[in-house]
């Protein structure tokens, strides 16, 4: 084991990011339920996973390199889950196609882009050389901020189509929360390949 892998400022820096997240999970689930938006309901089951994510961040970094890959590779698994929570979310709203309410889901996008880049920030610099553990972590807050990006975007269109295409206004809130369920299966896919390549280093050193 190496001073890297047990480094307690990362570790710190890894334990605040699981409370942010866990702390906004609750605030941007109870909006979405209340204004019926596909993409809060991805984005909020985003921020569980992430708090989930990274609590097995801390749990695994003192681990040696083959265990740190298969974590890794179980990691690519749980970036799939806000996709899936999409995919379901967009199909149920296909039944009873309504916008939600432009002005909440634009201020609960802001709300987690805050958090968000507040977290990618305080990663940023243990995004390199600590394998696919801390490589998740880093790339799902980055994709998170991309993502709210996105959806406070997509209120500000549904409050211009709600007074003159109504028809059309529930499709931003749709189109971003589908955006959001394959943006993790990339990061999915990067998370994977980091673990595969930790695998392959830990069998050379064996």
């Amino acid at each position: 084991m190496t001073a890297s892998h047990t480094d307690p400022t990362l570790r710190a820096t890894v334990r605040r990011v699981a409370l942010l997240n866990l702390g906004y999970f609750g605030v941007e689930a109870a909006v979405a339920v209340a204004i019926g938006s596909v993409a809060l309901v991805a984005d909020s089951v985003d921020f569980l996973e992430d708090a989930a994510l990274n609590l097995l961040i801390v749990a695994g970094l003192g681990w040696a390199a083959a265990a740190r890959a298969r974590l890794g590779t179980a990691m690519a698994f749980i970036l799939l889950l806000p996709g899936l929570a999409a995919l379901w979310t967009a199909w149920q709203k296909f039944g009873a196609f309504a916008a939600p309410a432009p002005v909440p889901l634009t201020l609960t996008g802001l709300g987690a882009l805050a958090v968000n880049l507040t977290c990618a920030l305080m990663l940023a610099r243990h995004r390199e050389g600590r394998g696919s553990l801390t490589r998740a972590a880093f790339l799902s807050a980055r994709n998170d901020a991309v993502s709210n990006v996105a959806i406070v975007a997509a209120g500000l269109v549904t409050a211009a189509l709600l007074p003159v295409r109504p028809d059309l206004a529930p499709w931003p809130d749709l189109v971003v929360g589908l955006g959001i369920a394959a943006m993790n299966a990339d990061a999915a896919r990067e998370i994977w390949q980091a673990a595969a390549a930790e695998r392959r280093a830990a069998r050379e050193a064996a």
